[in-house]
């Protein structure tokens, strides 16, 4: 009997961010976020990690392409956050404080419905090598 595989592909992207509630004062952003609410932003060298759940075909093995997961990280995400300011020039992060959970979210509902074998398992996003946040789909 065979069970679930998960399969996963990373990818790293840089980006620049503020974290703030644009309803508090600098003073009150600087005690929530610290140096992460610096008005000018400051950046991240990210990764994301994609992880796809599913049976492998029988034919070919695999549960999805990688080299196709690849392709829809990049068209879907990659390209739209890469060496941008997640806070000012990414139309779906438009409103939203581009924490690192936020953008886990984000990747997710970016990318879920262009997987077409399998199903999307996870979204992490790794702020830095010690910091991240995984993001598994809203609950059932």
């Amino acid at each position: 009997m065979r069970g679930t595989v998960y399969v996963y592909r990373r990818a790293h992207f840089s980006a620049s961010h503020r974290l703030f509630d644009p309803n508090l004062n600098d003073d009150q952003n600087q005690v929530i976020f610290g140096a992460c609410s610096n008005p000018n932003g400051h950046g991240h060298n990210y990764h994301i990690e994609v992880c796809i759940a599913g049976l492998p075909d029988p034919n070919t093995g695999f549960v999805i392409d990688l080299k196709k997961v690849k392709q829809i990280m990049h068209d879907r995400f990659l390209h739209k956050v890469d060496h941008k300011n997640l806070n000012v020039d990414v139309d779906f992060m438009s409103g939203i404080n581009p924490t690192t959970e936020n953008i886990a979210i984000a990747a997710w509902n970016q990318i879920a419905s262009y997987i077409s074998e399998g199903k999307l398992y996870s979204v992490r996003i790794y702020e830095t090598e010690n910091n991240f946040a995984e993001y598994r789909g809203e609950a059932s």
